[in-house]
């Protein structure tokens, strides 16, 4: 136990000094809900309010009438629409460089993008992936439905 806290101290400090987000750090927050909506992590669904930390590898379920929106520390944002399933695959961001990569798997449902500095930091740097395509984002605003 000690050892597995002693290890994540020295993850969480050289990712701190590299300016990158460690893989289990608050990556962004939940800005609003309505309806029904969960956050599944390692297995365990959270019914998250404003304010809720969203990590990578989270995957954002909403119900018939659910709806979500997100900010992400790169400043992009997230607006989940009903009867989505999106989990956020992977997510490293260099506050100092403002460079970083993102994945994003939308396996149904709709979601509308604002893409922050990430994507405008190098091509195919955010990226969206569902059932039949894979998105690259270079820095715009979209919305990708998968029915």
């Amino acid at each position: 136990m000690i050892r597995k806290l002693f290890l994540s101290f020295i993850a969480i400090s050289l990712a701190a000094l590299a300016g990158t987000t460690p893989a289990f750090a608050e990556i962004g927050r939940v800005k609003s809900t309505q309806g029904a909506v969960q956050i599944i992590r390692d297995g365990k669904a959270f019914t998250p309010t404003p304010g809720f930390k969203i990590e990578a590898s989270d995957v954002v379920q909403t119900g018939k009438t659910g709806r979500v929106s997100m900010a992400f520390v790169d400043n992009s944002r997230f607006a989940v629409g009903p009867n989505s399933r999106i989990s956020v695959d992977s997510f490293d961001y260099d506050r100092t460089r403002q460079t970083g990569s993102f994945v994003t798997r939308v396996e149904r449902g709709s979601m509308a993008v604002v893409s922050g500095q990430i994507a405008k930091s190098k091509k195919d740097a955010m990226q969206v992936r569902t059932p039949s395509s894979l998105l690259g984002v270079r820095g715009t605003r979209f919305i990708v439905n998968v029915p």
